[in-house]
């Protein structure tokens, strides 16, 4: 709320977009009940009036205006939008949310710009489910490995991590039972997949885009190789190529960039892809807390750095440290999986271990990132192995293994 309150004193516009059933609504509803007009385009009637005559609609409209699921009608109405707030400038005159990141379509992006801020609202952290403070990057960049070392939040066991992968963070579910969670989960994929997906992309293939769904759930943490993906599901690279996006519009599944700041010329450019909730990913390839406890199960590590990957993308949400979130590989096999780099250049690097305890030889990348960085006057900052044990131990320079909780308790 207080990201939102901070946008709209400095902005004409502010866009609130996340996935469907992250709680935009109910965070709209809550900002318009303080001061202003709430309508959803959910609403037939609403829908209706502002296709018909979105700039009667705008003009007409009290401010500031609260306009939930501005997908429902899209470019028209942000352009009516567009229009009203180049004529009147005042910060705070509309609050709008949407389920798909309209802002990729070009021609929305561009009407936008400059006017518009822009807050993502994803599906709860760990932290936000634990009332914890969720300030692990102010930690790490703040005092580095001797900060993190000092920490003293209890640990949790790796039961308690497969049943928080499970659980995953969107608010409907956290109180189910798993039978129900399960067959909530497949209730949202068809509804996104139907409501927003369909209505908008010439979708010729329903069954591939819901295979694509299920086989990027089996693959998450992994590098999105469109050819790979292509053969694997049956379709052209075209086609894969045309409807992965879509998946990543209506927040299903998330992209983490490749990074090397000219570290060497072997990196590999390729990005990750990452279910945005491990709950639904946990579901789609039906592994429950039980499967993924046994320590032969495959899904377990990649769901795990999922967890931890996602729990960062919502930390750097709201962090006071400007930083952007990658991963790195080189041809050679050097690969750390998350890479936190701030504006100011500083870096933290992060290994994810679904064991309960770190090995020297899992710091292979993250030595090999800190020696590159010493190398060309890049300040490296710590270098850490999450693990799902309870210890905390420093690995030499810069480098320490830490509990998995520690990101957010």
């Amino acid at each position: 709320m207080a990201v939102i309150d901070d946008s709209l004193r400095g902005f004409r516009c502010v866009v609130v977009h996340g996935p469907r059933q992250a709680g935009k609504t109910t965070l709209a509803r809550l900002i318009a009940g303080r001061s202003g007009e709430f309508r959803t385009l959910d609403d037939a009637s609403e829908r209706e009036a502002a296709t018909a005559d979105p700039d009667s609609y705008v003009a007409s409209a009290p401010r500031p205006l609260v306009v939930d699921e501005i997908q429902r009608v899209g470019e028209p109405l942000v352009l009516a939008i567009k229009s009203a707030v180049d004529q009147d400038r005042r910060p705070g005159q509309f609050l709008l949310t949407g389920s798909t990141n309209f802002l990729t379509v070009p021609n929305i992006s561009e009407t936008l710009a400059g006017r518009t801020d822009i807050v993502e609202l994803w599906p709860l952290a760990q932290c936000e489910i634990n009332a914890s403070a969720g300030d692990f990057v102010e930690r790490a960049f703040g005092s580095g490995v001797p900060g993190l070392l000092e920490h003293r939040a209890s640990p949790l066991t790796r039961t308690d991590y497969v049943e928080a992968v499970c659980r995953g963070g969107f608010p409907e579910v956290q109180g189910m039972d798993e039978r129900t969670r399960r067959r909530w989960f497949a209730r949202y994929v068809d509804t996104v997949l139907d409501r927003e997906v369909a209505v908008a992309a010439d979708i010729r293939r329903r069954d591939a885009l819901d295979a694509m769904v299920r086989l990027l759930a089996a693959t998450t943490a992994q590098e999105l190789v469109m050819t790979r993906l292509a053969a694997r599901l049956g379709i052209s690279r075209e086609t894969a190529e045309s409807y992965q996006p879509w998946l990543e519009r209506v927040f299903l599944v998330a992209r983490t960039p490749a990074w090397g700041r000219g570290l060497t010329t072997k990196i590999v450019h390729r990005p990750k892809a990452y279910m945005v909730d491990t709950g639904l990913a946990a579901a789609l390839v039906g592994r429950d807390a039980d499967a993924l406890s046994r320590p032969t199960e495959p899904a377990t590590g990649p769901l795990i750095e999922t967890l931890a990957a996602s729990e960062l993308v919502r930390q750097l949400t709201w962090s006071k440290v400007d930083a952007k979130l990658h991963h790195l590989r080189d041809s050679d096999g050097h690969e750390v999986d998350l890479v936190v780099e701030a504006v100011d250049g500083r870096v933290v690097g992060i290994e994810v271990k679904a064991t309960t305890t770190a090995r020297a030889e899992d710091f292979r990348g993250l030595t090999f990132l800190r020696d590159r960085l010493d190398r060309v006057g890049v300040p490296f900052v710590a270098g850490v192995v999450l693990h799902t044990g309870p210890r905390r131990a420093s690995f030499g320079d810069r480098l320490a293994a830490i509990p998995l909780s520690d990101l957010w308790l």
